[in-house]
């Protein structure tokens, strides 16, 4: 198993590539096969191995976009929509983990309104550029962009109302911490709501170890069980993991939900 600054830079990389892609307007480069996530060079797939869409902007309809900017949402490279269910509301502080281009953070922005705030949280330099950019050109005044690592969350115990992140803590080395870390952020009664990758629990040994599948968001996911304990080791409860659409022969998206007790304890 490559170490967490491994899978940190392999992940940087190719990500940072696909924003450099987003901002020269490249789009997708349409891969029949993305099974083999490397084949877009730097970019990153959008399809699954049968060529059906399963990771990106596709998969917001108009109720989800709402008035995001385009341009975030056509970046968007998550396998589901967060915030549909993350049941934000005006004045709530939310923070994104992996925030990338920036579409689900904008469109949180625009749902807690002025007196809320949006903090998109990501290691890439280019992402973080995307992002700040599209909240520019938004005139969304409520976003805070912060570089970091999701398994070091710099931001104070119980500080934020709802996490939200959308398939990237399948693409952490240490996936136990940064549930910890989420739940550390929280306020109680607080909310957890992601989209992630779920892996089968027959996912075969070379899948899970192949960095290539890593950075397309395959390898290293959680299974259902794996992430309900996690959830669970982290003193969140209410715990909900619901598929919503196969990414892989071997996994799936799913939209994973749970909350802070309102009586947690203050973390040590």
């Amino acid at each position: 198993m490559a170490d967490l600054t491994e899978i940190r830079e392999s992940v940087r990389e190719r990500y940072a590539g696909a924003a450099r892609a987003a901002a020269a307007q490249q789009g997708s480069c349409g891969c029949a096969d993305s099974a083999d996530s490397g084949c877009c060079g730097t970019a990153v797939a959008t399809l699954d191995g049968c060529g059906e869409t399963a990771f990106g902007a596709a998969l917001y309809d108009d109720e989800a976009r709402g008035d995001a900017p385009e341009a975030a949402v056509n970046a968007s490279l998550g396998c589901g929509v967060p915030t549909a269910v993350a049941d934000l509301h005006e004045g709530e502080t939310v923070l994104d983990l992996g925030s990338g281009a920036g579409a689900d953070l904008l469109i949180s922005a625009r749902r807690v309104g002025p007196t809320g705030k949006a903090i998109g949280l990501d290691m890439t330099d280019e992402m973080l550029h995307l992002a700040r950019t599209g909240a520019t050109e938004a005139g969304l005044e409520n976003v805070e962009l912060v570089k970091g690592y999701i398994e070091e969350l710099p931001l104070p115990d119980n500080s934020v109302d709802v996490v939200i992140s959308n398939c990237v803590i399948n693409l952490s080395g240490d996936k136990s911490r940064v549930i910890r870390e989420a739940a550390r952020v929280l306020r109680p009664g607080g909310r957890f709501a992601v989209s992630d990758v779920i892996a089968d629990e027959d996912m075969d040994h070379r899948t899970r170890q192949d960095m290539q599948a890593w950075t397309g968001c395959v390898a290293g996911a959680l299974t259902a069980r794996e992430f309900r304990e996690a959830l669970s080791a982290a003193g969140l409860d209410r715990i909900e993991v619901r598929p919503t659409h196969r990414v892989h022969e071997h996994a799936a998206s799913a939209l994973v939900r749970a909350w802070k007790p309102e009586s947690a304890p203050v973390p040590r």
